[in-house]
């Protein structure tokens, strides 16, 4: 066999392996991934750059990170579902919309902490440093996340106090 016949041999079988439709799915696939992890990543790193400065008017808390985020993650997969696998990504976010009332009442207790999280962060009542007690735990809050905020003690032990019950009860600055 000349060389001819054999590069025309290996030409004929990287074609039938190119376009196998499921190969180029899984690339465009994880392509598409990365590209959003990137996204995501880049978006994180200004969000911290940002409300890390002193004069940024939000709290340099995680909750708008995860947020963040959340949203690059939903976007990039619904751009997946929609160009990949012609998914049409409109009708599951009305089903979506709709299970969300019965899925609201399972994750009740979460979606209080999420909410109590982004109430005492938007309105600026407490942010990483202050010294806070709220229902007889006292001292400085280290973090604030979707679901709680992380408090240091005068003992240095982390007391994990979930975001509603400091929109519910009284809070000491």
């Amino acid at each position: 066999m000349d060389p001819e016949e054999q590069t025309s041999d290996l030409y004929g079988i990287i074609q039938s392996v190119v376009h196998v439709e499921w190969l180029s799915t899984a690339l465009t696939v994880a392509i598409a991934l990365a590209f959003t992890a990137l996204v995501a990543r880049a978006v994180t790193k200004v969000l911290r750059r940002v409300l890390s400065h002193d004069n940024s008017p939000l709290p340099s808390s995680s909750i708008f990170v995860n947020i963040a985020r959340i949203v690059v993650g939903a976007v990039g997969v619904s751009v997946v579902l929609s160009s990949c696998f012609g998914i049409d990504v409109s009708a599951a976010i009305t089903a979506l919309g709709i299970g969300g009332i019965a899925i609201s009442l399972g994750f009740q207790d979460t979606l209080s902490n999420l909410i109590g999280g982004m109430q005492v962060t938007f309105m600026g009542i407490i942010k990483p440093g202050d010294n806070i007690e709220v229902g007889g735990v006292s001292g400085v809050v280290q973090d604030i996340t979707w679901r709680h905020t992380t408090i240091e003690d005068a003992c240095g032990q982390t007391i994990i106090v979930p975001n509603s019950n400091i929109s519910k009860n009284t809070l000491v600055h």
